[in-house]
């Protein structure tokens, strides 16, 4: 079978976008060739790489939807479209971000946000795919559980966080949860395999992908074709304390601009996720990052983000729709610190010579897992 030169969504669907500059044209996200340009939606969901090697006989000509295919991988810019072969357009440079006025009511806005995550998670439930969700008991992934009525599994070491969390929020759901318990032979393993998935060796990077390629390779091995995640929702909805604080983190000087500034980050993040689950021979599915959903966020006012108070207010009152009170209103801590890996995988580092003192420990003991892991079939 022929691999596509496009993912994501049909020609004709990005020579309309391309032809009207419609930056949410309906789809999940898509990039590869379309009539001699290489395209990248503007959220960046689908990753495309160039070849930026100078010593290639024609750099740039070479690109891929995966940076372990090229010498020198370089991401193509999100919102961008260029003739193969050419240099690197801005990113944005064809499609933008969209700055609508929020919406002034309330109850308006979530409903639309309401409408707009049930039309995601119809389109995935509408497609012929066996699909199991990550879930680690909060709000994200538990109403893309719930909306989709699949199968959830948690991955972490027995007494962390997200284990329990799960636990409590499936009882809370009603509903059945695997645990994918791990151990640290687990990282060892699975360390190279992610890096070299993602074209990435530094340690947050990698500690973020080892509990979705580790929940993913359950998840495939039972048999299931696709795995839903929640990504996207705390850049969408105002998760992350920054937005709040207005701190030296972000250059925006409202919750709506901060917001903003961490949905322009989803195209250097995506990538990572996107390559991580794929790499266990599934098909992400990331309902939250649907066009509708994005275009439903990017109206919502300041007081359905965060404040002090209660991050992703708007999507919070969503999810009360659909979730018990407690699983709708809880916080989690992030998925490298619930799941307990990247304590587990310092911890390694240390105990192979690669002590706190030294710069980016983490990192350097990754690398030297990477260096001495045999080379996987094809990847010359």
């Amino acid at each position: 079978m022929t691999e596509p030169t496009l993912r994501g969504a049909d020609p004709t669907t990005v020579r309309d976008a391309l032809a009207d500059a419609e930056s949410l044209p309906g789809t999940t996200g898509f990039a590869g060739e379309i009539d001699g340009r290489l395209v990248r939606d503007v959220l960046g969901r689908v990753p495309l790489f160039v070849d930026t090697d100078p010593a290639a006989a024609s750099p740039n000509l070479a690109w891929a939807f995966e940076p372990s295919a090229l010498e020198e991988p370089t991401l193509f810019p999100a919102g961008a479209a260029a003739p193969v072969g050419e240099p690197l357009p801005e990113p944005e440079s064809c499609w933008s971000l969209p700055d609508p006025i929020p919406e002034s009511d309330h109850e308006t806005a979530i409903d639309a946000l309401e409408r707009a995550i049930q039309t995601a998670t119809d389109a995935v439930r509408r497609n012929d795919r066996d699909v199991a969700v990550a879930f680690s008991g909060g709000v994200d992934s538990a109403l893309v559980a719930e909306l989709l009525d699949a199968p959830l599994y948690v991955v972490g070491f027995p007494d962390s966080h997200d284990v329990e969390a799960a636990r409590t929020a499936a009882d809370a759901m009603g509903r059945e949860l695997t645990i994918v318990d791990l151990e640290p032979a687990d990282l060892e393993r699975a360390v190279p395999e992610v890096a070299r998935a993602i074209g990435r060796t530094n340690a947050m990077d990698v500690q973020i992908a080892l509990p979705l390629y580790l929940v993913g390779e359950r998840v495939a091995a039972d048999g299931f074709d696709a795995l839903a995640v929640g990504q996207g929702a705390d850049e969408l909805f105002g998760g992350y304390e920054k937005v709040v604080r207005l701190d030296h983190r972000v250059d925006a000087e409202t919750v709506r601009g901060a917001v903003r500034e961490g949905i322009r980050s989803l195209p250097e993040q995506l990538p990572r996720d996107v390559l991580t689950i794929e790499a266990t021979g599934l098909e992400p599915v990331a309902p939250l990052l649907h066009d509708a959903v994005v275009a439903a966020a990017l109206r919502l006012p300041d007081e359905l983000l965060a404040d002090e108070d209660e991050r992703k207010r708007g999507f919070r009152r969503v999810a009360t729709r659909h979730l018990p009170t407690e699983v709708a209103t809880r916080d989690k801590k992030a998925v490298q610190y619930g799941s307990l890996v990247a304590r587990e995988l310092d911890r390694l580092a240390r105990q192979a010579g690669y002590k706190r003192r030294m710069d980016d420990h983490v990192t350097k003991y990754v690398a030297s897992l990477l260096e001495d892991a045999p080379q996987s079939p094809g990847s010359d």
